[in-house]
C-alpha cells in the first residue's frame, strides 16, 4: 500500500505538507544507512556503545527527572516527584546495565543464561530466576525476586541455546522500525527503542507523544551515542505524522505503546466519521489497512486479588497504602495501574480492610490530573457510578451485591478511579474463583496483583502456584505491584500471549526482557508481605525479609522523592556516602 492510499483511507487525519514529509523521509534514509552500520558492529562493539550510552544518560538524569516532573505539574517540593526518577532515568540505567551484561556473555561465547538459575514451573514450563542477578540488587531491593516463565514445552536446554534473540545473528539486519512512544511514562519510548535494537537488530525512528515534547532535547543529549551513528532518530508530531509514518514503505515494523483504540485506528482505520464504514468492511473482510508487522503494549483493567487471612492492624494499613499506590502513582495514568480490588465477602476482616483502604486512598497526596482525556474519563466514571465515594481528587467505587460492575471491569479509566468487587469463598476456593473472575470478567491481560499473607500461602501448598499458572496475565505480582515488573529489566513486559490484530486486548509481543529470552509467556515478581522491621523473622510469620520499610514508590512514603533521587544517582554514579544518606532517608519513610 502506498503512503498516498493510506492517507486517503484515513482521511480524517490532516495531511502533512511537502516539507514535513521530506524531513521525515530524510530521517528514514539516514536510518537505512545506520541499519547497515549497526549490522556491521560486533557484539563487543555494541557493549562499548552501551557503556557510552550509560555515561550520557547518567549526565542527563537530573534534567530528565525534573523536566518530567515539571511537565506533569508537580511543584519543586511535591512529595511525589520521586516517581519521575524511578520511572525515567533509573529504569533506563538498569536496562542498559542488564543488556550490557547479556551482550558481554554472548561476546565471550557464553549463553546469556550462564550463572542464571533455571528450573521447572507448572504445566511443562521452564522457569528462569531472572532477578536479582547482582549483589547490589539483592541489597537495595531485598526481599523481592523475579521469574520469567516460558511457554509450555520449551525445555531448559532450548531456553539456554535460544537466549540472545537478534544478538545470536548480529550481522542480520532487522531494517528500520517505527516506535510510537507512550505519553505517560518517560522511560517507555527509550526502552522500546532499546528492545528494537537489541532483540531485533532494528534501528528506530522514535515519534514521541506530544505530552513528552519538553523531553526531546534531553533525549537527544542522553541518547547521542545512538543518534550520531544513525541508529536512532527522534521526531515530534501529532496524528498526521503518525499516519504518514505507519504507512511508510521504508519502515519494516511498528511498535506502539498506547491505547487499543489507537492500535485499531492504525491497523484498520478510523472508527468514526466518514471513514468508519470502510473500516467496518475491512475488518469484516480481514483486510487490514496496515500490512507491515506490528507489536503493541496497550494496557487493560488490572486486578488486585486480596486473599483472606488473619492480618494484623499493621498489615491492613500497609496493604491499603499498597493498593492506593497501585492506583494513584502517576495519578492513575498508567497502563498497569490497579483498578479492581477483588475481595472475599466471607473474610472476617473485609469491612476493616475496606475502612483502611478508604483512609489510605483519601490521604494520599493530591496532584494534578494531567494526562489528556483523563478528566473526561473521570466524568465517565462518575456517570457510570453516581454513588461512588469522592475522596479528594479521586473516586472509589464499591460494587454492592447485585450492582453492575461491567463498566468498572471493562473500561480502562486511566485516571484515579479504584473499584472494589466482592465474591464468595475463603482459602483455595476464593483464590481459584478470584483468578477465574479476573481472567473472564476484566478487560486485558497485561498485569495482575495478588496480596496474600505467609501463613495463608503456606496452607495452600501447591494449590497456590497452580492458581498462579491459571492467572492469564503477562506480568504477575505477588505481595508487590506489577510496576516492579516494568522497572526490573531482566523481566519481560507485555500482554499474555494469544492476542491478534483482530482482537488485540492488551497487546502483542514483549519488550524489556534484557536476558533476550525466546518464547516468553509471563513474568512474576514476588515481594515481602511485611516491610522492615516487621519483616524480621521473629515478627514475620515465615514471610520474606527485607530492609525496606515503606518502599520509595509508595505514594505514602514521606521520603520517597529523596530516596528515589538518591537511588537513581547511585545507579548512575555509585558512591558509598550518597548511598548511606539515601538508606537513612529510606528508614524515615
Amino acid at each position: 500500500m502506498t503512503s498516498t492510499t493510506a492517507r486517503t483511507a484515513a482521511s480524517a487525519v490532516p495531511e502533512l505538507d511537502d516539507d514535513d514529509r521530506a524531513e521525515l523521509d530524510a530521517h528514514i534514509a539516514e536510518l537505512r544507512k545506520g541499519a547497515r552500520t549497526w549490522a556491521s558492529l560486533t557484539i563487543s562493539q555494541r557493549v562499548t556503545l552501551l557503556h557510552a550510552l550509560r555515561t550520557s544518560v547518567s549526565a542527563s538524569a537530573e534534567d530528565w527527572a525534573n523536566t518530567a516532573a515539571d511537565s506533569k505539574g508537580l511543584r519543586a517540593n511535591h512529595p511525589l516527584r520521586g516517581e519521575e526518577w524511578l520511572s525515567g532515568p533509573y529504569s533506563l540505567l538498569g536496562a542498559i546495565d542488564a543488556y550490557a551484561d547479556t551482550l558481554g556473555k554472548l561476546a565471550a561465547g557464553r549463553s546469556a543464561l550462564d550463572e542464571v538459575e533455571i528450573g521447572r514451573a507448572p504445566g511443562g514450563r521452564t522457569r528462569i530466576s531472572a532477578f536479582p542477578l547482582t549483589g547490589i540488587d539483592r541489597f537495595l531491593i531485598s526481599g523481592f525476586t523475579g521469574e520469567v516463565w516460558l511457554e509450555p514445552g520449551i525445555t531448559p536446554n532450548t531456553a539456554r541455546s535460544s537466549a540472545g534473540l537478534g544478538q545470536l545473528t548480529p550481522s542480520t539486519s532487522g531494517g528500520v522500525g517505527l516506535v510510537l512512544g507512550a505519553g505517560n511514562i518517560t522511560a517507555i519510548p527509550v526502552l522500546d527503542v532499546m528492545y528494537e535494537l537489541l532483540a531485533h537488530n532494528r534501528v528506530a525512528l522514535l515519534k514521541v507523544n506530544p505530552t513528552q515534547d519538553a523531553l526531546v532535547p534531553i533525549f537527544e543529549r542522553a541518547l547521542a551515542p545512538l543518534i550520531e551513528p544513525g541508529f536512532l532518530r527522534i521526531v515530534r508530531g501529532a496524528a498526521a505524522v503518525g499516519s504518514y509514518l505507519t504507512a511508510h514503505r521504508d519502515l519494516e515494523h511498528v511498535h506502539i505503546t498506547g491505547s487499543e483504540a489507537t492500535f485499531n485506528a492504525i491497523v484498520w482505520g478510523p472508527s468514526s466519521g466518514s471513514g468508519a464504514g470502510a473500516t467496518t468492511r475491512r475488518r469484516r473482510e480481514n483486510r487490514p489497512l496496515m500490512k507491515k508487522p506490528i507489536t503493541a503494549e496497550l494496557g487493560g483493567v488490572a486486578p488486585i486479588i486480596v486473599v483472606p487471612g488473619q492480618w494484623t492492624d499493621a498489615d491492613l494499613t500497609y496493604h491499603a497504602e499498597h493498593i492506593a499506590t497501585m492506583r494513584l502513582q502517576n495519578c492513575g495514568h498508567n497502563c498497569i495501574a490497579g483498578q479492581v480490588v477483588i475481595m472475599s465477602r466471607d473474610w472476617a476482616q473485609a469491612e476493616q480492610f475496606k475502612t483502611a483502604l478508604r483512609g489510605a486512598y483519601a490521604r494520599a497526596p493530591e496532584r494534578p490530573i494531567w494526562y489528556p482525556g483523563s478528566p473526561a474519563r473521570m466524568r465517565q466514571a462518575s456517570d457510570d457510578y453516581p454513588d461512588a465515594l469522592v475522596l479528594a481528587d479521586r473516586l472509589l467505587v464499591e460494587i454492592e451485591d447485585g450492582a453492575d460492575a461491567t463498566a468498572l471491569q471493562t473500561t480502562e479509566y486511566f485516571a484515579p478511579v479504584l473499584g472494589i468487587v466482592e465474591i464468595d469463598g475463603t482459602g483455595q476456593e476464593f483464590l481459584d474463583a478470584a483468578v477465574e473472575h479476573a481472567n473472564d470478567e476484566l478487560h486485558g491481560t497485561l498485569g495482575g496483583n495478588i496480596l496474600i499473607d505467609p501463613a495463608t500461602e503456606k496452607s495452600l501448598g501447591t494449590g497456590f502456584e497452580r492458581a498462579i499458572a491459571e492467572f492469564r496475565y503477562g506480568s504477575i505480582a505477588i505481595n508487590a505491584w506489577t510496576a516492579l515488573g516494568f522497572i526490573i529489566p531482566t523481566l519481560s513486559w507485555g500482554a499474555f500471549p494469544g492476542s491478534t490484530i483482530d482482537d488485540v486486548g492488551s497487546g502483542i509481543g514483549v519488550v524489556h526482557n534484557a536476558l533476550l529470552l525466546d518464547g516468553v509467556e509471563r513474568s512474576i515478581v514476588r515481594g515481602p508481605f511485611r516491610p522492615f522491621p516487621r519483616s524480621l523473622p521473629v515478627l514475620n510469620g515465615g514471610g520474606r525479609f527485607t530492609i525496606l520499610p515503606t518502599p520509595p514508590w509508595f505514594v505514602t512514603a514521606r521520603t520517597g522523592a529523596k530516596v528515589s533521587e538518591g537511588l537513581t544517582k547511585f545507579r548512575a554514579r555509585g558512591g558509598v556516602v550518597g548511598l548511606v544518606r539515601t538508606l537513612l532517608a529510606a528508614l524515615r519513610a
